[in-house]
């Protein structure tokens, strides 16, 4: 079954018994670990426990199918209810799954939880498709935190540490933040200890958090590392790709993550660009993405989205996906494919400005 909306939240506190897996998936691989660990937690109480807890790999499983449901089937030398983490899944794990789930509808599973991790799954992915319309088992998309939803994961997040950010401060928080769940929590809780040098808030009010504040500490991350790598690609710059490219490997950032960081900037272009070409004009289409373009890049984000055409976006996008698939099964080397598909991407918005 697929949840959407406020029944994810409900259903990540207080699991339907009748669940035997879960999958979660989408481009936020953040989110997608935030909530699977969430889910496993209301199973037991230490994701680190031998006897309750085992992480498997979807390659793991595939080269060992009975393995998954013998996993799931099995006691706990210590009593209670096991959790099988299951990552990196793919489709080619699909059959095995299905079978997994026949069998725990006979009563198999032995009462424990299977939580599958997958990254961004078409509608048409066989292993989505079986959780989505399976009846013991349920479906949850991970998409990036985006307008108020990311404001109240910032504010929440701050409100843990005891802050709360001025107007400006969150729409620059806003604006830099959100294509990673667990980045945003990271980048928050770093920019909680900057702030809580200054002391405790007066009277026991949060503490407030400043623009100036939020430049300091988020200026520098590793999220924003990527803005000059995915405004070189969108602009057809093949020297500042290699610039910003070998800076953001040099940060340990992962060519999927890249990737996928390109990916969003090319879908909100997409966005932006079929608005214009449905009549509205280039700066109401800018200014109505959510989250909005920081103001530093509003004029180089314009640029784009009036040199890129819609057919070129899309072949763009294409690119992007048949890399990170690329990166995940070919075996090749994945800086190599990611360095290559990002300048055929600059490349193919060349070809679009003759």
């Amino acid at each position: 079954m697929k949840l959407s909306g406020v029944k994810i939240e409900q259903f990540l506190r207080r699991p339907d018994a009748k669940a035997v897996a879960v999958l979660l998936f989408g481009p936020d691989q953040g989110l997608v670990r935030e909530r699977a660990e969430s889910l496993a937690l209301t199973v037991v109480e230490d994701l680190n426990d031998p006897f309750r807890s085992v992480a498997l790999s979807g390659a793991a499983v595939k080269v060992d199918p009975p393995r998954l449901a013998d996993e799931a089937a099995q006691l706990a030398m210590t009593g209670g209810r096991r959790v099988i983490m299951v990552r990196e899944a793919t489709d080619g794990i699909a059959g095995i799954v299905e079978d997994f789930l026949e069998g725990a509808a006979g009563g198999n599973s032995g009462g424990n939880l299977v939580v599958v991790e997958a990254g961004n799954l078409a509608k048409g992915s066989s292993l989505r498709q079986l959780f989505e319309r399976a009846k013991n088992a349920y479906a949850i998309g991970c998409y990036a935190d985006d307008g108020r939803d990311l404001d109240a994961v910032i504010r929440d997040t701050l409100g843990r540490h005891g802050l709360a950010a001025t107007p400006d401060a969150l729409a620059f928080l806003a604006g830099n933040l959100g294509g990673d769940r667990l980045v945003t929590r990271g980048e928050i809780g770093k920019l909680a200890l900057y702030v809580n040098v200054r002391g405790a808030g007066v009277d026991g009010k949060p503490l407030p958090v400043t623009l100036e504040d939020a430049e300091a500490c988020v200026g520098d991350s590793a999220a924003m590392s990527l803005d000059a790598l995915v405004y070189a690609v969108g602009g057809g710059d093949a020297a500042g790709i290699d610039r910003a490219l070998e800076r953001a490997f040099g940060e340990g950032l992962q060519p999927v993550r890249v990737l996928r960081a390109v990916q969003g900037h090319f879908q909100r272009l997409h966005v932006a660009r079929a608005k214009v070409e449905s009549g509205e004009s280039l700066d109401t289409a800018v200014q109505s993405l959510r989250p909005p373009v920081f103001y530093k890049f509003k004029s180089a984000f314009q640029a784009q989205a009036r040199r890129w055409r819609l057919e070129h976006l899309a072949t763009a996008l294409a690119l992007l996906t048949e890399a990170e698939l690329d990166c995940k099964s070919t075996g090749m080397p994945a800086a190599a494919v990611c360095h290559r598909a990002l300048m055929r991407v600059a490349q193919a918005g060349r070809a679009g400005d003759r």
